[in-house]
């Protein structure tokens, strides 16, 4: 039998022995229960973007990602400012994430120039394929697809029921980030010709630029507006000035009819993020992006302000109302 020098000996060389098989295991448990990073960068203001950002989560939660217990999402808002957009990127691609999810078409090309090797999801852009986003719908190729917005069809309703509500407006003016798609803005005048309206284009780089678009002696002398979605730090200004000279207005968010613009239509966008969900489960999961198809919206959402329809002296069809998502009265 061993003395007791021996049997501590013996104890030691064991306890090393299974120290060191416990060493790898525990470092494979902690790299194990490491969260999915997922960088969240947006063209628009948080409050413009809270109910796309919560319909993302959701969609999220849906497929087993939980925040604070198996992901993080890292959320930065340009505020509706491109120029952040750039910096915004690079602040995401240095937190190593797994995948960034971006909203409008300059914060997903943001994200691309900053981090090239990451996953991008486009919750929406404008037209990806026009815009260089991606190669194709069908085979974006490269590391980014999601959701294209539709905007030449979305674009040329908005002039069709802006047309409907002030039919006497001959003079339209579309006030366009300068990163707009040209799809929306070459959409918008064609659909103005069809309807023999002047829409004429206007980029707003600041609220000057509103201010002279939107004055009672500007040279397009606007009798009706219609708004980019891109330029959402401008809302208010707008809708006072519009307000003001009792034009008719119309864009994209639901957030737009809220405020006091006449008419918002668009996509379904919350549907949209709860759906673009699934594509970063996907590749989360080993999809490769660009075999991925780039997906239209399939839902769409109409909103009718009445209440702000009749403080401009506007009369809302019955049949717009009806075909409208929602009237606020």
């Amino acid at each position: 039998m061993p003395g007791p020098m021996t049997v501590r000996a013996f104890l030691c060389v064991v306890g090393a022995a299974v120290g060191l098989q416990l060493v790898p295991s525990l470092a494979a448990a902690q790299q194990a229960v490491r969260p999915t990073r997922i960088g969240y960068l947006s063209g628009l203001t948080a409050k413009v973007d809270a109910a796309n950002l919560e319909a993302l989560r959701a969609g999220l939660r849906a497929l087993g990602h939980d925040e604070g217990r198996n992901l993080a999402i890292e959320v930065r808002h340009a505020d509706g400012n491109t120029e952040r957009l750039p910096g915004l990127a690079a602040e995401i691609a240095r937190l190593n994430v797994d995948v960034i999810v971006a909203a409008t078409s300059p914060a997903v090309r943001a994200a691309q120039r900053a981090a090239p090797d990451t996953p991008v999801v486009m919750a929406f852009a404008g037209d990806p394929v026009g815009d260089g986003l991606v190669s194709s719908l069908a085979r974006p190729g490269g590391k980014t697809t999601g959701f294209s917005a539709a905007v030449t069809e979305i674009a040329a309703k908005r002039v069709e029921f802006l047309h409907t509500v002030a039919p006497k407006a001959v003079r339209v003016v579309l006030l366009a980030a300068p990163t707009a798609s040209t799809s929306m803005v070459s959409g918008s005048e064609a659909a103005g010709r069809a309807l023999g309206l002047q829409v004429h284009t206007v980029y707003v780089r600041n609220a000057a630029d509103v201010t002279r678009a939107l004055a009672a002696d500007a040279p397009e002398r606007a009798d009706a507006v219609i708004v980019d979605l891109g330029i959402p730090r401008h809302m208010a200004q707008i809708l006072e000035l519009a307000n003001a000279r009792r034009l008719a207005t119309v864009s994209g968010p639901r957030e737009f009819a809220v405020q006091g613009g006449v008419l918002a239509y668009g996509a379904d966008y919350p549907d949209l993020f709860r759906r673009a969900a699934a594509y970063v489960d996907r590749i989360l999961k080993g999809a490769n992006p660009a075999d991925l198809p780039v997906e239209q919206p399939t839902r769409f959402e109409l909103i009718v302000n009445q209440r702000a329809a009749r403080a401009l002296g506007l009369t809302v069809p019955a049949s717009l109302q009806a075909r409208a998502d929602e009237v606020i009265q």
